[in-house]
Parts: structure tokens; sequence; C-alpha cells
């Protein structure tokens, strides 16, 4: 993935700017977009009549202001949601569609998908995903925790980049394109990121509060950086590196 006019690493917003908007909502998105967020990180689930939402949990009950669970439910009934995260003043936002995140997103940002459950390991959803995707396809990882919903995109879209979270693995995973792996990992084998690149693979440590690492990051040449707060991360990034035209 190759965000032509923007550098390495690329700000990746969890979320959006969870930190300061409720996760995965379209406000949350806007305000990443608005701090310069280079790749937009959300999660993937289907509903009942199969719409693909963003939401991080299974269940609804945390992140909004109903209970039930996200597969078992028809999108008409979690769109009604507040999915302001116990904010009041966002009670309008609801849990989004993906075509309203690709319909905002720019042309020049990209899109990072992690896939929550295991309706990704079928062939005619991953399909389904493809063809929503659409010419943002180019611009887009999927990614998970567990290798076979990724294997299993890779069978039935073998155009679409994939990506491994991984909270123990020392090496590089041979079959993705990216590796999130969890930061201290980076610490117990210092020639992670080489050996990635060695392979063509790109590296996004797991560290959504990375502000405080972000020399180490740099110094490793890492690929994307992950941030709760990525207006506040490139502000970080801009002064350690004043030199650095990032737009």
């Amino acid at each position: 993935m190759q965000l032509l006019g923007r550098e390495k690493p690329y700000v990746m917003a969890h979320r959006g700017s969870m930190a300061i908007r409720p996760e995965n909502t379209l406000a949350s998105f806007r305000q990443a977009v608005a701090d310069g967020a280079d790749i937009l990180e959300t999660d993937l689930h289907l509903t009942a009549d199969g719409v693909f939402v963003c939401i991080h949990d299974a269940t609804v009950d945390r992140t909004t202001n109903g209970s039930g669970t996200v597969a078992a439910m028809a999108y008409a009934d979690l769109r009604v949601l507040s999915a302001d995260c116990g904010q009041p003043e966002y009670r309008g936002e609801h849990i989004p569609r993906l075509e309203e995140l690709l319909d905002m997103l720019p042309h020049d940002r990209a899109l990072a998908l992690e896939l929550k459950s295991d309706v990704f390991r079928e062939e005619g959803v991953c399909r389904a995903l493809a063809t929503l995707l659409g010419e943002t396809l180019t611009r887009t990882v999927v990614l998970s925790f567990a290798v076979d919903r990724l294997l299993a995109v890779r069978r039935a879209v073998p155009e679409l980049p994939t990506g491994l979270i991984t909270m123990r693995r020392l090496t590089p995973h041979p079959a993705v394109h990216m590796m999130g792996v969890f930061w201290p990992l980076l610490l117990v084998n210092p020639f992670y990121v080489w050996m990635a690149h060695q392979r063509g693979q790109l590296i996004a440590p797991l560290d959504p509060k990375p502000d405080t690492r972000l020399g180490l990051y740099q110094r490793l040449g890492v690929d994307a950086v992950l941030s709760n707060n990525p207006g506040e991360t490139r502000r970080k990034m801009s002064r350690s590196h004043p030199e650095s035209n990032r737009r």
C-alpha cells in the first residue's frame, strides 16, 4: 500500500479519532481526516440482513444505548441506536454502514478494515466485501488476529491486501502483506521490521497510544503508526522531524 504524496510512517487512525470522538462513528472518521490521518482504521461486522457495519464489539451494548448481538440484528434496528459511547453531545451518531465510510473517504487516504467475526471465512462474504469496496480496494487492507480469515480473503479476492495482528509472533508471517505486531515484540526481535521489508511486507505496530515511542518507530523504519489521537500523534511527529513535509 503506497499513498502518493504522503511520507512514511503513515498515521493510522484507530477507530477514527477515538480519543476525542465516539469510536467508529462518522464524527470520529471525519475528525481523523481533519487531523491528517493517512489511513482510517475501523472494525467490521455483518448484520443479519447482510450489511457491513463499522463497530468493534460483537454486541451493541458498550458503544450504544441498545443491547443485542450485531449478527442477529437487521441494520434497520441498529440504525436507530445512538452510538455516542456515553458522550451525550454525540447522541445523534449512529453505527455507520461501510458504504458511508467509503463515501466520505478522501481519494488520497487509505482504509484498514479489521474483520471481527468468522463470517469472513465465507467466500461469498469476502466477494461481497470486495464488490462494495470497488475502486477503494487498491488502497484497502483487511486485518485480523485470525490467520484463517485472512487466508479466506486471499482465496476469494487475491488482489485485496491482508494484515495479521499478533500479540506473540516473533517473526513476520509469510502469507500476509502487513504485520500489526504488538509493539514490545519489536524490542524482543529488533530485526522484525528488516525481516518484513525483505519480504516486501509492511509493519504497523499494535500500539494505539504510540506518542512516547515515535522516535523508536522512526528509527526502526515502521511503515505506519496506529493512534487513538492521530492529530496529536501527527503534531508530535512533525515537531520531532520539522524538515519533513508530510502533506
